[in-house]
């Protein structure tokens, strides 16, 4: 099984960032830690603060791989294009999100992937991916 995440923009700052709400460890550890825990699992991993490169990626891959994570971050409330695009593969995506968007600003409470999406898994912090990738065994 072939599955990539694809985190987008702030993730980057996972581990300094609103450490209340998005944790302390940064997302390189802990895609260390996903790799030992399902070593079965063949993961890629691409994170990117730019719409364009989000898209490009899901072109990309969004045909070949047997599902992707995506977190998306606010581009989940806000781009039509990564939208559209997760319509046009054939790939399964399953929409991740680390904190619980529905506890937070009501901007924040629609998306315009989860009409796309196999799933959407909100608001168990990093555990989120493990979720994802159980949901694709």
């Amino acid at each position: 099984m072939h599955l990539l995440i694809l985190n987008g923009p702030n993730l980057n700052l996972l581990g300094q960032r609103e450490p209340e709400v998005y944790g302390n460890q940064n997302f390189d550890s802990y895609f260390d830690e996903l790799k030992l825990q399902f070593p079965l699992v063949q993961l890629d991993y691409f994170q990117s603060n730019v719409e364009g490169e989000i898209i490009n990626k899901l072109q990309e891959v969004g045909f070949s791989y047997d599902g992707i994570l995506l977190n998306a971050g606010a581009y989940t409330h806000t781009s039509v294009a990564i939208s559209d695009c997760v319509k046009a593969i054939t790939s399964p995506v399953v929409e991740v999100h680390i904190s619980n968007t529905f506890s937070r600003e009501a901007f924040r409470h629609q998306s315009y992937i989860s009409p796309h999406a196999k799933g959407v898994i909100i608001g168990f912090g990093l555990k989120s991916y493990a979720l994802a990738i159980q949901s694709f065994l």
